[in-house]
């Protein structure tokens, strides 16, 4: 059994570090509702645009009024956008977020490589040996569209260049503050399938309604060209809010269990200290009881 001061020094170690989990939680509590606001803030924008986007390219010959609309025959090449943290203590964020990556990309035919937003998945995809072609790091931790609207830049050129046949989005999908969900959703080319396919789009299932009617200046092909192009950036800005506001939420959630966890064990190791110190204390009252009647035995002979 470990000595009274081993336990000691054992205990303040323990509430040490439940000091500064209980800081990083207050801290990730503080930012997830910035983040939150800044996603319930974005989602009705992104959400119209959809709908603008999907009534013009739903008209006849829609889809073939801009190259981002046009399925290619023959997949050669995939970029996967990965968006992850620059930084740990998430609990299992980043690992979710990867394992599912992977085990997407394994299904994929096409040789596949790599845009990573965040140190972390950079990390991981370069441990595993993938081809990364671009990566981005230190994103603000309340971006605006001009910090991430390079990565819906680099998507659009990689895709009308034909270095990439088709653009993934690989992101994790802000449920509420404790569910988070890992989501792998194709960027290009845009399938105007429904709103299930697009970045928030259980939220868009929800604010379904009557189809609106439209009368467009100039005409289709050059909206088209203005919007397609900007909707493909708001995407990749939409998914970037949603990553950050889970990865809050899940350093959130991690540090509070983290705080319950060093709580309980402090609790459990005063215990023990408790029980050794009165185990010394007995052994020292037992040696006094003890030398004390020698003494008296002594002084009787």
């Amino acid at each position: 059994m470990a000595s009274a001061r081993e336990m000691r020094l054992r205990i303040r170690s323990v509430k040490s570090i439940s000091q500064v989990t209980r800081a990083l939680q207050a801290v990730s509590a503080t930012r997830v509702r910035r983040a939150q606001q800044q996603v319930l803030a974005t989602r009705p924008y992104a959400s119209k645009a959809w709908q603008v986007l999907t009534h013009i390219a739903l008209q006849p010959g829609g889809k073939n009024l801009h190259p981002l609309l046009i399925r290619r025959a023959t997949v050669k090449n995939v970029l996967v956008i990965l968006i992850s943290g620059d930084r740990g203590l998430a609990g299992a964020y980043n690992t979710n977020i990867m394992r599912s990556t992977l085990n997407a990309v394994r299904e994929m035919s096409a040789p596949v490589h790599f845009a990573t937003v965040g140190r972390k998945g950079w990390e991981m995809i370069r441990r595993r040996g993938q081809t990364i072609a671009h990566v981005f790091h230190k994103l603000p931790d309340h971006p605006a569209f001009a910090d991430v609207s390079a990565v819906g830049r680099l998507a659009v050129e990689e895709f009308l260049d034909g270095r990439a046949d088709e653009v993934y989005l690989a992101y994790t999908d802000f449920v509420n503050l404790v569910k988070q969900t890992p989501t792998i959703k194709k960027l290009l080319p845009l399938e105007i399938v429904g709103e299930e396919h697009l970045v928030m789009g259980e939220y868009s299932r929800t604010q379904a309604g009557p189809p609106a009617t439209y009368i467009y200046e100039p005409d289709q092909a050059s909206l088209l060209a203005e919007i397609i192009p900007r909707f493909t950036a708001l995407q990749v800005y939409q998914a970037v809010l949603e990553a950050q506001a889970s990865e809050h939420a899940a350093r959130m959630v991690a540090m509070q269990n983290a705080t319950d966890n060093a709580q309980e064990l402090a609790v459990s190791l005063q215990l023990v200290y408790n029980r050794a110190r009165q185990t010394s204390i007995t052994s020292e009252m037992l040696d006094i009881a003890g030398g004390a009647e020698a003494l008296a035995k002594a002084t009787v002979a």
